[in-house]
């Protein structure tokens, strides 16, 4: 993970790796596994959010490198 994101109080982890490119079939980014809605709420979003979107990440991104079979 790179540092964190700022919203003015306290920093949010972020899970982006500066990859930024959207796979067209699933809508993920290639680097970190978000959609583009969930990175453009990412610093406004409750923690709670975050975790679910967070948790979610690992699996998506094995579905990328797995390619074919999404």
């Amino acid at each position: 993970m790179n540092a964190p994101a700022s919203t003015g109080s306290s920093p949010v982890r972020s899970p982006c790796t500066n990859i930024c490119r959207i796979h067209a079939a699933t809508g993920w980014c290639i680097g970190c596994g978000r959609t583009l809605d969930e990175i453009a709420r990412w610093g406004a979003t409750s923690d709670t959010d975050r975790d679910t979107v967070m948790a979610e990440l690992p699996t998506r991104l094995a579905k990328l490198s797995r390619g074919g079979d999404l």
